[in-house]
């Protein structure tokens, strides 16, 4: 049995998603409902109830997978493998591609599940370490200096999570090149591919590199973590792999989940504006708020996505962040969650009243805290 290491995200969400009243903490735009769904996307009662709960198919059902073909991968289904969330096709690919001692180039910080993952496979992981003092930039030149003919793999995740980082076109072509030169898996999590501020979002790089394995979520721009669908753009025969791999997991989705999944995507334009409007409109509040905290806690602000990374001027952050989640109810995740001490993942995705108020209590206990740092 692989040692995988324990998943510090998922614990520290165990401990205080459901425990706080501000989630100022978490990667995600505001939540919808069944009823928003179905009236956004045009599904009727009578298509629900229509759903028959047979099997589905191993790589998803043939419209769901047609429907995310349309929209993400030039209209090619066979290139679809929808999935429990994104989290489930990190697994996949990673167990399908990789074997222990593998050397993983891996981004620093990163989603936790991109890293754990390898390590617990026994991967050797080399990070590519993005810094704060540069503004989380991602430098090409440093990964080329990296990956040698032993990389096996590349993982990504752009617009970044937690800092919210991206990449331009020319930098995502210079990493497409990079791994072309090596060899290597290019695994590109695409999460918060949808949600970026000033720039269009960028192509998927399997569109042109055949060993580029892309993937997708329902869970972060279209507010519907709960309906847990993500998916995987690859070759079909690296989708083949992978299903060897589901047969012992979790053999296929709900077609019921299908349903709402495949009209959601169809009307994703719908659906993602709204939210993306008013992650824009959080973005700025969270930036005036942060010109006014007096250098106790300070920020990038994020090119994409609805997180970034502070850093808190705080003894120690974790014990701030406990404290902050069991005194003040405001959930704030700690950098230790991703291997970075002196930060803290912030979310601005949720309602604006919600995100004030977490906003206005982090205040409170920053100054609080700020006696123990003269």
């Amino acid at each position: 049995m692989r040692n995988y290491p324990p998943a510090l995200l998922e614990e520290w969400m165990r401990l205080y998603y459901f425990a706080v009243d501000a989630d100022i903490g978490s990667s995600g735009v505001s939540d919808h409902s069944l009823a928003e769904v179905r009236a956004l996307a045009g599904i009727t009662v009578e298509e629900m109830d229509a759903v028959v709960f047979h099997d589905s198919q191993t790589l998803g059902g043939t419209g769901v997978r047609s429907a995310i073909a349309r929209r993400w991968a030039a209209g090619d289904a066979s290139r679809v493998m929808v999935t429990h969330g994104s989290t489930e096709a990190i697994f996949l690919v990673m167990n399908a591609l990789l074997d222990a001692g593998d050397e993983v180039v891996v981004l620093d910080p990163v989603y936790p599940g991109l890293g754990d993952v390898v390590r617990g496979m026994g991967c050797r992981l080399v990070p590519w370490r993005l810094r704060p003092d540069d503004g989380w930039r991602p430098d090409p030149d440093a990964l080329a200096a990296l990956v040698t003919d032993r990389t096996r793999m590349i993982v990504v995740n752009f617009p970044h999570n937690p800092t919210g980082t991206t990449l331009t076109v020319e930098e995502q072509d210079a990493l497409v090149a990079v791994a072309e030169r090596a060899g290597a898996w290019l695994l590109w999590d695409g999460a918060f591919a949808d949600l970026t501020y000033d720039t269009a979002p960028l192509p998927d790089p399997g569109l042109r590199y055949a060993r580029a394995v892309s993937l997708g979520t329902l869970s972060k721009g279209f507010g519907l973590p709960g309906l847990r669908v993500g998916w995987c753009l690859a070759d079909p025969a690296v989708l083949d792999r992978m299903a060897r791999v589901r047969d012992y997991l979790t053999l296929h989705l709900s077609p019921l989940v299908e349903l709402i999944a495949e009209r959601v995507v169809d009307a994703a334009d719908r659906i993602l504006g709204p939210r993306r409007a008013a992650a824009r409109r959080n973005r700025q509040t969270v930036d005036a708020w942060m010109a006014r905290q007096d250098g106790l806690i300070r920020w990038t602000l994020p090119a994409g996505g609805v997180c970034g990374f502070p850093r808190l001027e705080v003894p120690d952050v974790e014990a701030f962040c406990h404290a902050l989640a069991r005194e003040q109810r405001v959930l704030l995740v700690p950098g230790t969650c991703f291997g970075w001490p002196g930060h803290a993942r912030l979310g601005f995705g949720g309602a604006p009243d919600v995100l004030r108020d977490g906003l206005d209590r982090l205040a409170g206990a920053l100054r609080a805290a700020a006696p123990a740092l003269v």
